[in-house]
């Protein structure tokens, strides 16, 4: 290319990810470009061979850079997409020989399918060149030549090279990127966001306190050693263009490592990141090795709770940013609340007077910090909404609350920060009360709970209106269960207070909280309450009286162990001796274990799943139970009493409130259905047998008819614990016997 046609404007577009456009504006600006319209996720922007070969190179905020050769309106058919491609001058931008590929993105009512409307472009590039006599290229998904872009949206079509290549965020030093990767070039505009160019120039220390694979480090210690992010990249995508000025390129690859390489020695900046993973440590060293910068980071392998203050570290300002998890499952909260809280301690008590960047999806989280941010931003982590808060860390002695600028208003106005080194942050003075009725309620637990040997247990169900919540203990475990909020109720407050619980929590039951599971119970339908919420297969050993269990805290709504109806497996366990057993709507079949260990003869056990099925046959292994004398049916409990013939004389029917299984023939409906129920159990009931019948429809009514017919006890005040005492509506337990004759 001539000296001459390198001076020539060129019309290009730099796409990003969206909310830093204006970020990119200025970077190319800066870069000596001159940026005009911006668009969602991208900047139009004009500048000669040599401005764009130095975007290319040194733009830490871009995905790609298009040179952009046509943007026609009113495009709809493939026939007009071809057209126009067929119209451009191809033997300029595609030597003979070199091959091709087409990234096409957008739609029309004639082009629904991206793969079509890269094939239709293609075409149009054929047609260009076997006009002009060039041979047909070949097409190359993978490293081709020339990467040709074309996006129609809204009948617009824009075509042109992409002189990027592979997505300038692939800087090449990252080979293993972990769990959910934080992008290269989101994290630069983090940095930039935080003032980091300014802030290293003027010699300012950064940590990352939870560095995972490095690249929030790596990108600063790029910045601050003036080192171009693209320097090490393999390959860009106008190495191949017919167009590609070889000279000029390597003239100003020549200049950036010389940068490069002043930038690191002159480079004073201490960065340091810390992490617990061994493997996030070893991944973020070689991350920086191949990055050209491991000597301008120190890396230590230490928690968040074991966090210090470098010695040396001595600089009354500082930049402290971190990206940590926040939590896309409900089940990750209890960590994340707590690991929150702590960032903000370690914060206060370590360096004050310092910047906190933190980025993360939840905001909500980033309150826990009980800092103010005095800025946020709006951006997008992949297709996740996320924001950057930035806040000021005060110095020892200057109060704070823990409320952000965007934040519902504490519970409790007024609650100041401890001010003391190391206090840990304040909660409000509800989840305060929350914690002390906690405390409370396990406190008047504990002499039961030593007598009885019981340790799966309710230690609170919803005590305080505020915290809607059941809290069961499973051993060192935690299971919570958040009852959804009335629509009454604002749902950043419910949020809220759901966070102070969950914060408050590990202390007050002295539980790690790594060991909290939680969940949200809203009204079931159906088979709801047993679908699957995760597939961890992580289940534990409990201990009932002689039986041990197998319960799963995290992959299901219920946990494979029904804790208010101790009492009714107690009983059915006393009561089985030399008894033939029948277990209906039987779960996970614990109260058949309770039953065979008490004596039962044998024993039938009916559910519809097949997996809980599995679980009650795991149960019975746990126990040693010999399975040909306790067997499982998997069948619809109406139809399997319709077709029966054996007597039993214990019956245990714990049929679900309501459920609209695709494997039942009809509907249940508790309250309506269980006349028939009850009717056909009793006629699989031996003379002197006992059905114990039990439900969880709390407002649960027996037809009068049943108790006309049969001998009925109403025993359900009888069947509450001390940790159920509370709420004695839970369920309904009723035993029925024939009446005697004479």
């Amino acid at each position: 290319m001539t000296e001459s046609s390198q001076t020539v404007p060129l019309n290009l577009l730099a796409t990003c990810p969206k909310g830093i456009e204006g970020l990119l504006a200025d970077e190319l600006s800066a870069l000596g470009a001159e940026p005009g319209k911006t668009t969602v996720a991208g900047v139009y922007f004009s500048a000669n061979l040599d401005t764009a070969y130095r975007v290319c190179l040194w733009s830490r905020l871009a995905n790609r850079i298009v040179l952009l050769l046509a943007r026609e309106p009113m495009i709809e058919t493939a026939e007009q997409v071809r057209d126009v491609v067929a119209r451009l001058p191809w033997t300029q931008h595609l030597a003979p020989g070199k091959t091709l590929t087409v990234d096409f993105h957008g739609r029309s009512d004639h082009i629904r399918h991206t793969r079509f409307g890269a094939q239709t472009v293609k075409d149009g590039v054929v047609d260009s060149l076997q006009l002009a006599g060039q041979e047909r290229p070949n097409v190359d998904t993978k490293t081709p030549d020339l990467r040709i872009y074309a996006h129609l949206h809204r009948a617009n079509l824009s075509l042109g090279i992409d002189l990027s290549g592979e997505s300038l965020h692939r800087r090449g030093y990252r080979r293993d990127v972990g769990h959910a990767p934080l992008k290269e070039n989101l994290a630069a505009a983090l940095l930039v966001r935080a003032g980091w160019p300014e802030r290293a120039k003027a010699g300012e220390p950064l940590i990352d306190p939870l560095c995972g694979a490095g690249t929030l480090l790596i990108e600063a210690a790029l910045m601050a050693a003036d080192q171009a992010p693209n320097l090490n990249r393999e390959r860009f995508g106008f190495q191949g263009w017919a167009g590609h000025d070889e000279p000029l390129w390597k003239e100003l690859q020549r200049e950036a490592q010389a940068r490069a390489s002043i930038g690191r020695k002159r480079c004073k900046t201490t960065l340091v990141g810390f992490d617990q993973s061994p493997a996030a440590l070893t991944a973020a060293n070689a991350n920086a090795m191949r990055a050209g910068i491991p000597a301008l980071i120190t890396l230590h392998g230490q928690s968040l709770s074991q966090l210090t203050r470098p010695e040396t570290m001595t600089a009354e300002r500082g930049l402290l940013i971190t990206n940590p998890p926040y939590g896309e499952r409900l089940g990750e909260l209890p960590e994340l609340v707590r690991l929150y809280a702590q960032l903000g301690e370690k914060a206060k008590a370590l360096f004050p007077g310092w910047t906190l960047a933190l980025f993360t999806g939840n905001p909500d989280l980033g309150h826990r910090l009980g800092l103010r941010a005095h800025k946020q931003y709006a951006l997008k982590n992949g297709a996740l909404d996320a924001k950057l808060l930035l806040m000021e860390i005060a110095n020892h002695g200057a109060n704070q609350t823990d409320n952000d600028s965007d934040s519902t208003t504490s519970e409790s106005a007024g609650v100041a920060q401890k001010e003391r080194v190391g206090a840990k942050a304040s909660v409000t003075e509800n989840a305060q009360m929350f914690a002390n009725r906690l405390a409370k309620n396990q406190k008047r637990l504990k002499k039961w709970l030593k007598t009885s040997g019981v340790t799966c247990y309710r230690v609170y169900d919803a005590d305080m209106p505020e915290y809607a919540l059941a809290v069961d203990r499973y051993g060192d475990r935690v299971h919570v269960q958040e009852y959804a909020a009335p629509s009454s109720i604002n749902p950043a407050q419910a949020q809220k207070r759901l966070f102070d619980a969950l914060e408050v929590l590990p202390d007050a039951l002295d539980v790690n909280p790594s060991n909290i599971y939680i969940k949200r119970r809203e009204r079931q339908t159906g088979n709801a309450q047993y679908q699957k919420r995760d597939a961890s297969g992580e289940r534990f050993e409990v201990q009932e009286g002689d039986a041990r269990l197998w319960v799963n805290l995290r992959d299901y709504l219920d946990t494979g162990l029904f804790l208010d109806h101790r009492p009714v497996r107690r009983m059915l366990n006393e009561m089985a001796s030399g008894k033939r057993f029948l277990n209906l709507f039987c779960y996970t079949a614990t109260a058949t274990v309770q039953a065979a260990l008490g004596g039962a003869s044998d024993s039938v056990s009916v559910d519809m799943s097949n997996t809980y099925l599995e679980w009650a046959r795991d149960n019975f292994a746990l126990n040693k139970l010999d399975l040909r004398l306790h067997r499982v049916v998997r069948d619809d409990c109406f139809r399997w009493l319709e077709t029966a013939n054996a007597e039993f004389d214990l019956i245990f029917m714990d049929p679900p409130t309501f459920s609209n299984s695709k494997k039942m023939r009809d509907t249940l409906d508790v309250q309506r259905d269980h006349p028939r129920l009850v009717e056909l159990a009793m006629a699989r009931l031996a003379p002197g047998g006992t059905l114990v019948f039990s439900n969880n429809q709390r407002r649960f009514k027996l037809d009068e008819a049943l108790s006309e017919r049969y001998a009925v006890d109403d025993i359900t005040s009888r069947t509450f614990d001390p940790d159920f005492q509370r709420r004695t509506n839970l369920h309904h337990v009723f035993l029925l016997r024939h009446k005697a004759q004479g």
